[in-house]
């Protein structure tokens, strides 16, 4: 995986003067096609706003495969939408535990745990501008910008998430803008985590973290532990080995989990412009899930479980390859390739205690996708000019079969066989006039899907064809401020799930969105801020007919979302009293009502109207210390907006709720890069809880106050 493009043209010998003359030579050229970071994107504006505008400059074209060819990772800055990136000084920084912890600290995104997994480690749950954000179903979600879910068309639900915070570098969170290259199931934005980077230089780079967590109350502990090693050799190969564990008891009685996420990163050189690069991965979970609880279990004891009996399991095997070639720094061509097979299983007793239903499910997806971008130069305007092609094969089954307890017994199997072929073509251009900047798209997706109820013999079948045009703008108005505007249409295909439904009279058509953003964000080297407000439409979308057995869907849903996604950070100067200080503060307001249906006009279940952070960062000498606060107003739980909460907690407003943090991090003298952080999160013990809608409805309350130790060791 390439994370410095001076490696592109990079040339490595064993004699020192030659490899000082060829870095040289290497920083020349990488100026001219590398992709533009800060600085550079800052001369671009100043260049972009001068009086002689004859000449316009766009970033250069070759980019970072993590994102397969889009450079956004380079171009926060100046990107036409409304984006953040969180890096891993910033994550530790957090006191997260959990990649869910960090998500809430982003505008416009919750972590929403109505799940049976809400606060396990196996699931991801993920909510963007008022999107259902069960199993994350509405969003791209990317690792290295490989899609994450076992199978991205069939079934995008993340209730299987392979990966762990402790091997990510940035999380990169694009609210709207990426539509064009990426999908489906991008209504939501799309969401890449990005592991560790292999490193540039000679010599072991090698570093190790260990944290205990402790529970103030529930009893609950458990270690989180991470580890780094890698290298760059002067034959042009660089590797490195990521892993990160963790062991031990989270809040809930009985919610023991254990992961083990392992992965090796290559990249090798071929010539000055190219090079081959891959990784190979590893992932298994087991946790055990408490369940909801009723009014009265809640009220006696918060922390107990009544389903001992209830686990998900998990495993991913998965390996990437990828070829970049920058011909020249006026054109470039990169294919990537992936494969994994992936099963998960979740055992759950049923609400009359009388049977234990197994869910077996096994995947393999296969995908693949080359692109190639040329740019060309029209007088005072530039042009970069993308054209891709994305395959994607995904096969799998779906099992489930019911133990009575009493007896032991077990019954018969349900099996369905799902199969999805997926086509996707799009092309971009990028255009560069004075300081505006220009990016119209087309994306066009083709699908097939099949779904075979072995047991019965029927067969369900579908195919979807669906053009997505998008045009994003930006205006450099200075090196400091960009203004931008885009306008995208998303989608979401016929799930496997729902294909049992696919009839000639209920023809199932993909869910769509439209939607717009108008925004600003200003980055300077002490203030970095940003607002946004967006105007989106989702229809079509695809719901379960409430009251009917079997499950049936249709094509009924409709819902708007609106609001306005607000960001700043100063750190004060270093010249001041207040040197070493860095404020911040985000905030966003949505509405997202339904319009279809006997409940039009209602809030969306599980979203917040008002959420917020805020935090003070203080540094002197070798200490940091972190305060800092996050909040969410109240939701409902159901389509009905219902208020009143029923004895059995499975439906009810649920209340707001804001909890506050403390962390102080001490770097270790003469040991360059190594520190030892101690923190509390939820320093008052907030008491709150969210409400799982499964078949193990209820309360279910969230982490009380944590007091965790980490030590993180640099070699």
């Amino acid at each position: 995986m390439l994370a410095d493009p001076c490696l592109r043209v990079k040339s490595r010998s064993k004699s020192p003067n030659n490899r000082l003359n060829q870095l040289a030579a290497a920083a020349a050229l990488a100026f001219f096609i590398q992709p533009t970071g800060a600085a550079a994107q800052e001369a671009e504006a100043v260049k972009a706003g001068a009086s002689d505008e004859k000449t316009t400059t766009l970033d250069a074209i070759n980019v970072s495969s993590d994102w397969l060819g889009t450079g956004l990772q380079t171009s926060a800055k100046t990107f036409p939408g409304a984006r953040t990136i969180v890096d891993k000084t910033e994550i530790e920084q957090s006191g997260a535990t959990s990649i869910g912890d960090v998500m809430r600290r982003i505008p416009g995104v919750q972590s929403t745990d109505n799940s049976g997994t809400a606060g396990s480690a196996i699931s991801l749950n993920i909510g963007v501008r008022g999107l259902t954000g069960r199993y994350t179903p509405r969003s791209t979600v990317l690792l290295d910008g490989i899609p994450l879910a076992v199978a991205p068309y069939g079934q995008p639900q993340l209730s299987f998430a392979p990966i762990s915070l402790g091997n990510i570098e940035t999380i990169d969170v694009v609210r709207s803008g990426g539509s064009v290259r990426y999908g489906p199931q991008n209504v939501g934005g799309v969401i890449n985590f990005r592991t560790r980077d292999i490193p540039t230089t000679p010599g072991l780079t090698a570093d190790a973290s260990v944290r205990g967590n402790f529970y103030t109350t529930g009893g609950g502990a458990n270690a989180q532990y991470s580890t780094f090693l890698g290298t760059q050799m002067d034959n042009g190969l660089g590797v490195a080995l990521l892993y990160s564990g963790m062991h031990g008891r989270d809040w809930r009685e009985g919610s023991d989990e254990r992961l083990n996420d392992l992965q090796l990163k290559w990249r090798f050189e071929l010539s000055p412009t190219s090079e081959l690069y891959g990784k190979f991965s590893y992932y298994d979970v087991t946790s055990r899930t408490p369940g909801g609880l009723t009014v009265a279990q809640y009220e006696e004891n918060p922390f107990q479980n009544t389903r001992p009996t209830d686990y998900w399991t998990g495993e991913r095997k998965a390996v990437d390859i990828g070829y970049l070639n920058t011909f020249s720094p006026n054109s470039e061509f990169e294919i990537r390739t992936f494969y994994n097979e992936s099963n998960r299983s979740s055992v759950l007793i049923n609400s009359a205690g009388t049977q234990l239903q197994y869910q077996p499910r096994n995947y393999n997806t296969f995908g693949i996708e080359p692109h190639y971008t040329q740019r060309f130069t029209l007088g005072p305007v530039q042009q970069d000019v993308t054209v891709g092609y994305r395959y994607i094969r995904e096969r799998g089954d779906d099992n489930s079969y019911n133990q009575t307890i009493a007896t032991g017994a077990f019954g018969p199997t349900t099996t369905f066989d799902n199969t999805t072929d997926a086509h996707a073509f799009y092309l971009d251009d990028r255009i560069a006039w004075g300081r505006w900047r220009l990016t119209p798209g087309l994306r066009f997706e083709h699908i097939e899907s099949t779904r075979y109820n072995v047991s019965l013999n029927q067969n369900y079948e579908t195919t979807n064809n669906k053009p997505l045009p998008a045009v994003n703008l930006s205006y450099l108005a200075s090196p400091a401020l960009t203004l931008f505007t885009d306008y995208s249409t998303s989608f979401g295909p016929v799930q496997n799930l729902q294909l049992n439904s696919q009839s000639a009279s209920n023809p199932l058509q993909p869910e769509v969105a439209k939607t717009f953003e108008l925004g600003a964000r200003w980055s300077s080297k002490q203030l970095h801020a940003e607002v946004t407000a967006f105007n989106m439409r989702f229809d079509n979308q695809i719901l379960q007919t409430p009251g009917v057995v079997p499950p049936t869907f249709q094509n009924i849903g409709a819902t708007k979302h609106q609001g306005i996604e607000t960001a700043i950070d100063y750190a004060f100067s270093k010249d001041t009293v207040l040197a070493g200080l860095d404020v911040y503060a985000n905030f966003t307001y949505t509405k997202a009502i339904q319009e279809s249906g006997p409940t039009a006009g209602n809030d969306v279940p599980f979203y917040s109207r008002i959420t917020d952070t805020m935090g003070l960062r203080y540094q002197k000498a070798d200490w940091t210390f972190n305060f800092s606060t996050t909040h969410q107003s109240s939701q409902y739980s159901d389509l009905q907006n219902t208020v009143a909460e029923p004895p059995d907690a499975s439906t009810g407003r649920v209340p707001g709720f804001r909890v506050w943090d403390i962390q102080a991090d001490w770097k270790i003298p003469g040991w360059k890069g190594s520190d030892v952080t101690i923190g509390i999160n939820n320093l008052f013990d907030k008491r709150y809880y969210t409400r799982n809608v499964d078949g193990n409805a209820g309360r279910m309350v969230g982490a009380p106050r944590m007091v965790y130790v980490q030590g993180h060791f640099v070699y």
